[in-house]
């Protein structure tokens, strides 16, 4: 890790100290601190925090970002069902598309709860 980083880690601490963590004015050096992260494969959570849901995730990543190897990606693209197109983006389905709901159903006879009842009184 270069000292520019330790220095961008530095400049933003400083930023969510105050009530300046919530200043929209500093979102674009969020951004570029997460885009940093990635980069020099570290985590801040707290920074991470501060951006909400402008940036929590990539939609697509750098080129000069190596997230796996490309078999590694091959293995995941085939267990999660993501695709990929003729630009070599991959594309990851939302949550939303792949949650199944599931009814509960609990069965419980009265005479079970009964002796709940006649204490609770």
């Amino acid at each position: 890790m270069g000292t520019t980083f330790e220095q961008m880690r530095a400049n933003v601490g400083k930023l969510l100290r105050g009530i300046d963590r919530y200043n929209p004015e500093n979102l674009s050096t969020l951004e570029r601190y997460v885009d940093t992260q990635a980069r020099e494969n570290t985590y801040d959570l707290e920074a991470n925090l501060a951006t909400d849901t402008h940036t929590h995730t990539y939609t697509h990543t750098p080129d000069d970002v190596n997230l796996t190897t490309d078999t590694q990606v091959k293995v995941w693209m085939n267990k999660y069902g993501w695709t990929e197109n003729e630009d070599v983006q991959i594309f990851i389905h939302s949550q939303e598309e792949s949650v199944k709901p599931k009814n509960i159903v609990e069965k419980i006879d009265f005479e079970s709860v009964s002796s709940i009842m006649a204490t609770s009184q």
